[in-house]
């Protein structure tokens, strides 16, 4: 076989392995605010900035998991949010600008409870304005009991620890 053959089938093949990785439906804030008039879900916000090698592994190896990402589009309205933008966001009815003293967007700072750590997966829950930020990076599997107890209303029944300690998974 020739060396171009050769190099198109492995180009053919390393190529599929890459297709399988899955792709976030992020939505802005203005289509999450819409989307929940209707129907209503929690929100989870991915709180990055572009420097931040954390940030940007966990959207490799995370949020681009076939199962997280799966999970996001069915039961939550999924937010990417740069803390450090400079433009403003209008969010329930406020507008949110840049903080130059901060280095970051108002916003940013709100859902953060001014704790501000990248990445930090934001998640508020379906018919709540309170956020509950989680700093760090986590792999798919230690983000599956997370996302399963406030994609399944599991939040407004129990605590987070009883449900941790019965959770068995489904990825």
């Amino acid at each position: 076989m020739s060396n171009f053959k050769i190099g198109l089938l492995c180009i053919l093949l390393f190529s599929g392995f890459t297709e399988k990785r899955a792709k976030t439906g992020w939505i802005s804030f203005d289509e999450a605010a819409r989307l929940s008039r209707t129907e209503r879900r929690p929100i989870l916000i991915d709180l990055y900035t572009d420097w931040c090698g954390w940030c940007k592994q966990m959207d490799k190896k995370t949020y681009s998991n076939m199962h997280v990402a799966d999970y996001l589009q069915k039961k939550f309205y999924a937010i990417r949010l740069n803390a450090e933008t400079r433009e403003n966001i209008q969010w329930k009815e406020h507008l949110y600008k840049y903080n130059s003293r901060y280095g970051v967007n108002e916003l940013s700072l709100l859902l953060s409870g001014g704790k501000l750590s990248f990445p930090t997966s934001i998640i508020i829950p379906a018919g709540s304005m309170d956020p509950i930020a989680i700093p760090g990076y986590l792999e798919p599997k230690d983000f599956e009991a997370l996302l399963t107890y406030f994609g399944d209303g599991s939040s407004e029944k129990i605590g987070f620890e009883e449900y941790e300690k019965n959770f068995k998974s489904s990825w």
